[in-house]
């Protein structure tokens, strides 16, 4: 199937071919056609399948004809650039990399587009607004403020997409995106696309669409087959020197690393500088200069690494990444997915290095129930705590029992002697190799 075949206009498939797109992904073949049927959507499909491409070529097209229709029945010539699309997305990165892609395949079309977020003057963006745009991208935040201060009127706009509705929910925007919600026409056609079909998704779906049709393409458990993951048991006070020799060791040139909070960020960050490893770092404290600068930075290699929170897991377009390390392991399991969805695209091998330490055992054991099965581990000699938990997880419970006592590590021991008794396979602990080895998490 071809990009010709779904119906799209000349001037879009001018700009796909320039872009040197071919064929359709597959959440592009079935989200185009349902959106070009007006109808409401509610679709599921993983990072880097292609959804805003998908939503955005049938969105430009509808535009068009519209526009066309208009002309061709009024006597009177329509206002230009009228408010027609509006798209909320969690992050600014992400409005910023829609509003890119959305400039690039609108290309050969006379339309104008703009993005909103946060941490810039909402004047500046109010003034722009009121000459006049076809296509507005923002977080659902700003976007409520410029409704507020009534310098968005909504009442032209025929489409409104949620992109990555799970994140704008796990972000905290229900309020905001209700609020937008109820200031559109009823008959707005709705577009909802997600990562993931959680429960809270399919509720804000239910409340907000007509009807929809669901669309949903890949299984979120299914790991990507050109991904190889590795997991290097580690002691938490080691972690920052482990990185550091990993990268170093290792020559790797191109390195995304995600920690759970901005202090966790900056810290690892200025640990990697002091070792000598250009470094930049991004999250939700940066400014939206900063933040650019350090995406821009990595991207043209500029640096060798970019520190990230969870921010950075979605949305964001870097070509030809190849490792991604998880410094930590998130709470939310999908959020590793997210993470390691980073590299292994586009038939490139990606590498997916987590680094483990015995308190995170709970948490290795819902991404490891996520992933379908236990990551590869590979002992690196200095760094490995002295004993592994088993795979199962966790430390055997303290229990004790007359004349002998059992620790909470499994090691035992006779009263009064003070020895403890080789470690073996039964105590669910391996002792550390002279040299690094693969084996199972036991």
């Amino acid at each position: 199937m071809s990009f010709s075949s779904l119906g799209l206009s000349k001037e879009i498939l001018e700009a796909l071919k320039l872009k040197g797109y071919q064929k359709p992904t597959a959440i592009q073949k079935e989200l185009i056609p349902a959106i070009l049927s007006g109808r409401d959507i509610l679709a599921g499909a993983e990072t880097g399948t292609g959804k805003t491409a998908g939503f955005v070529l049938p969105l430009l097209h509808q535009i068009i004809q519209k526009q066309i229709s208009r002309e061709q029945g009024s006597a009177e010539r329509p206002r230009e650039h009228s408010l027609r699309v509006l798209i909320l997305a969690p992050t600014r990165e992400l409005a910023m990399q829609i509003s890119e892609q959305i400039t690039q395949y609108g290309h050969f079309l006379p339309l104008k587009n703009m993005v909103v977020y946060g941490g810039s003057p909402v004047a500046a963006q109010a003034k722009r607004m009121a000459g006049g745009i076809d296509i507005l991208t923002g977080t659902p935040g700003r976007i409520w403020e410029h409704l507020e201060r009534k310098n968005l009127d909504l009442r032209s706009v025929d489409y409104l997409v949620l992109d990555e509705a799970d994140r704008i929910l796990d972000m905290g925007f229900v309020a905001e995106v209700s609020r937008i919600v109820q200031s559109l026409r009823p008959d707005v056609q709705k577009i909802l696309i997600t990562a993931t079909l959680t429960g809270s998704v399919k509720t804000l779906g239910q409340s907000i669409l007509r009807k929809p049709l669901s669309i949903e393409t890949a299984p979120k458990k299914k790991k990507p087959l050109s991904l190889r993951q590795v997991l290097h048991p580690v002691e938490k006070e080691k972690k920052p020197e482990l990185l550091s020799y990993l990268i170093g060791s290792r020559n790797y040139r191109r390195v995304m690393v995600f920690v759970r909070t901005k202090r966790e960020a900056d810290s690892v960050a200025e640990a990697l500088q002091d070792s000598g490893l250009e470094t930049a770092v991004i999250h939700g404290d940066k400014t939206p200069g900063a933040r650019r600068r350090a995406l821009d930075a990595f991207r043209e290699e500029r640096v060798r690494v970019l520190v990230a929170t969870d921010i950075a897991s979605r949305g964001l377009d870097i070509k030809a990444l190849d490792i991604v390390v998880n410094y930590d392991i998130p709470h939310v399991a999908e959020d590793f997915i997210h993470r390691i969805g980073r590299t292994g695209r586009a038939g490139r091998e990606g590498l997916a290095i987590t680094l483990s330490s015995p308190e995170e055992s709970v948490a290795l054991q819902s991404i490891e129930r996520l992933l379908g099965g236990a990551l590869t581990v590979e002992e690196i000699p200095g760094y490995a705590p002295p004993r592994l938990p088993e795979h199962q997880g966790a430390r055997k419970k303290a229990a004790t029992t007359k004349g002998k006592t059992a620790g909470a590590f499994g090691h035992k021991k006779r009263e009064g002697t003070g020895k403890k008794r080789k470690t073996t396979k039964r105590d669910g602990y391996k002792a550390s190799s002279s040299v690094a080895k693969k084996k199972k998490w036991r």
